[in-house]
């Protein structure tokens, strides 16, 4: 690739200073962090439901990014200059994408699950087995992967042996976009905006339609709400950066192409945006323990068969069921019901 065809080519050294200890620290996290959560979803749980096979899923899309993640720190360790080739390149940026899509893809399912569960409880998505969950977790993996496919088929490595350069760079280095990479971009964009826009309508919807029954202060359904709003606030942290500066630097190399000396600052914006959207795999464990009460229990019982912790575990609370007997959370009761009673 030659480099008239690169758009203001050039190393970040403020993102080769700031985001390797950054990476570092939210890898030594989500690592085992995610361990933790595969283990019990795999050993601990004592059946499936169609919410446990979304977070399982969840988890998976992290440890995708875990792996490649390895490689992107020695990147920036070395001034971001890549030496593992172009086609590790291309894996390493196509996990990130994979893990972004498919973060943003399952933690929308969850919402939109316990949104279901509280709104229209007796709708047939709140009666899929674990079976049907799983081959809507295919199918949305088959559209994920699909969609990011031409990360693998475009040379996304820069390497200028005059500058001493090797840069590893999906985004806005390309003066004149190949099709495969305009379709990375639109898919970026529209990854945030689409599952954004679903979750704070999911939000709003609960929100209003619990107060109108007055049924926001049950505690069960309160935890309904609580996961909703900490998928909000996760994608927020974990996505809103990226997008916001990806789309400044894009905007900047359309309007102003000569523009180098501000296109590199809001380019090294968003590549530090990075941090935050790797923080998503530190961050998902606590959705998990949120967002399913057998999740919850193994975990404490985890940690008591340790011997150094006495955590009380759930139990079905005969007082909490006689509270919610009207039509919206009734989803969210008998889930959870379920749940317990399978433990």
């Amino acid at each position: 690739m030659s480099n008239s065809s690169m758009h203001c080519l050039d190393t970040q050294s403020l993102v080769a200073s700031v985001l390797p200890p950054i990476l570092i620290v939210e890898f030594l996290i989500g690592l085992p962090g995610n361990m933790v959560a595969l283990w019990i979803f795999c050993f601990r749980q004592q059946g499936w439901r169609s919410n446990t096979v979304y977070l399982m899923n969840l988890v998976v899309a992290d440890f995708l990014l875990l792996a490649g993640l390895p490689f992107r720190i020695d990147n920036f360790m070395r001034g971001e200059y890549w030496v593992f080739g172009d086609a590790l390149c291309r894996i390493s940026l196509f996990m990130l994408a994979v893990n972004r899509s498919a973060s943003i893809t399952f933690m929308t399912i969850v919402a939109v699950n316990r949104y279901f569960k509280v709104v229209h409880p007796h709708h047939r998505i709140n009666r899929l087995t674990a079976q049907q969950a799983g081959m809507v977790s295919g199918v949305a993996w088959a559209v994920v992967v699909s969609l990011r496919l031409p990360l693998l088929a475009n040379r996304l490595l820069k390497v200028d042996r005059d500058l001493n350069t090797s840069l590893c760079r999906s985004f806005s280095s390309h003066k004149d976009p190949p099709p495969g990479i305009k379709l990375h971009y639109m898919v970026f964009v529209a990854e945030f905006f689409l599952p954004f826009l679903l979750l704070i309508f999911c939000s709003l919807r609960i929100i209003c339609i619990l107060q109108r029954r007055k049924m926001d202060k049950d505690q069960k359904v309160q935890r309904a709400i609580r996961v909703v709003l900490l998928i909000v606030a996760v994608f927020t942290i974990c996505f809103l950066p990226g997008i916001a500066t990806g789309l400044t630097a894009l905007f900047i190399q359309k309007a102003r192409p000569n523009d180098c000396v501000t296109h590199k600052f809001v380019s090294q914006l968003f590549s530090l945006s990075i941090g935050f959207t790797y923080l998503n795999s530190a961050l998902d464990p606590v959705i998990y323990c949120f967002s399913s009460s057998m999740f919850r229990n193994a975990l404490k019982a985890s940690f008591n068969s340790l011997g150094m912790f006495n955590m009380q575990l759930s139990r079905r609370n005969g007082g909490s069921v006689g509270l919610v007997r009207g039509r919206v959370g009734q989803g969210v009761q008998e889930e959870e019901e379920e749940e317990e009673k399978k433990e």
